[in-house]
């Protein structure tokens, strides 16, 4: 379900036999995919196989990926002792105890002061039967923030079209002045240049091509179709099924280009504060497009 915000969170817990696996997704706004893995020592091997799964569910976004190991089956350490070593280590003692006199009686804490008589081995866990249970963890985990994050998409996307809804009620209000401020262009031309001309005889066709042209060149037609395609191209986005939030952002840009050329070629108090008012729309529009996926 579409659209997504990239904020969320999800935890599962898998338990089998003697052990536990827990699993907690978090996730906020990022540009890209920003992951962050945190795995119990001697698990590290793993890390790809996690990073393909998230990236099956998150396409943007910073997410940190907590996972834990709890029970008998987690990784420990096994300690070893080095009899043989022990006793060389005890004979010398002896012998320096004896030689020099010292009536020092051999002590275990005087011994394990010297290295070797005891070590630690790590236990080495079976990667690909411990991958079957923590991979249904980390699945849960995924599905409980995909949940949230279709939610929150859910008012998001409300909350998008509504905007998108007033930035289209202003246009249209400057669509509907566009013939009159045409035909107003067109009289204040006229008069203008009847004024400068002051009774000079010019040819009246090619005074009316003259006008034409100025008046064309303050026409709004072009970016208010692509705006109106736009706003078609914007609700279409929010509909589909794949991640948008990169091509809404940019669409948005698009928006804010048309309105900018749209506001410099009309020379109008009120189609200036109507653009002003759109402006203000677009860039409430984008706030909200950082948190879509």
């Amino acid at each position: 379900m579409r659209p997504r915000s990239m904020t969320g969170f999800g935890r599962d817990e898998v338990v089998v036999k003697d052990r536990t696996w827990i699993t907690e997704i978090r996730s906020v706004n990022h540009r890209y995919l920003d992951l962050r893995i945190i795995l119990p020592k001697g698990y590290n091997g793993l890390e790809e196989r996690i990073r393909r799964l998230v990236s099956a569910y998150h396409d943007r976004g910073r997410v940190e990926v907590s996972i834990q190991q709890q029970g008998d089956g987690a990784c420990s350490s096994l300690l070893w002792v080095n009899m043989d070593l022990a006793e060389q280590q005890y004979n010398c003692l002896s012998q320096i105890n004896k030689g020099l006199e010292l009536g020092d009686t051999i002590k275990l804490s005087d011994m394990l002061t010297m290295r070797d008589i005891i070590g630690q081995q790590e236990t080495t866990p079976d990667l690909e039967s411990e991958w079957e249970i923590l991979s249904m963890a980390l699945t849960g985990a995924l599905d409980d923030c995909n949940t949230m994050r279709e939610q929150e998409g859910n008012i998001l996307k409300d909350d998008l079209l509504g905007r998108l809804e007033d930035f289209t009620s202003h246009l249209d209000k400057i669509t509907e002045k566009i013939p009159q401020l045409q035909k107003t262009r067109e009289e204040d031309l006229q008069s203008r240049i009847t004024k400068l001309l002051d009774g000079v005889e010019l040819d009246p066709l090619r005074l009316s091509q003259e006008i034409a042209i100025m008046v064309d060149k303050c026409d709004v037609n072009e970016e208010v179709v692509r705006l109106k395609s736009h706003i078609i191209q914007f609700e279409a986005f929010l509909d589909s099924d794949k991640p948008a939030g990169r091509k809404l952002d940019f669409l948005l840009q698009e928006f804010l280009r048309e309105v900018n050329t749209l506001a410099s070629k009309i020379n109008n108090s009120e189609v200036a504060h109507l653009a002003v008012e759109m402006k203000n729309d677009i860039e409430k529009l984008r706030e909200q497009v950082q948190n879509i996926e």
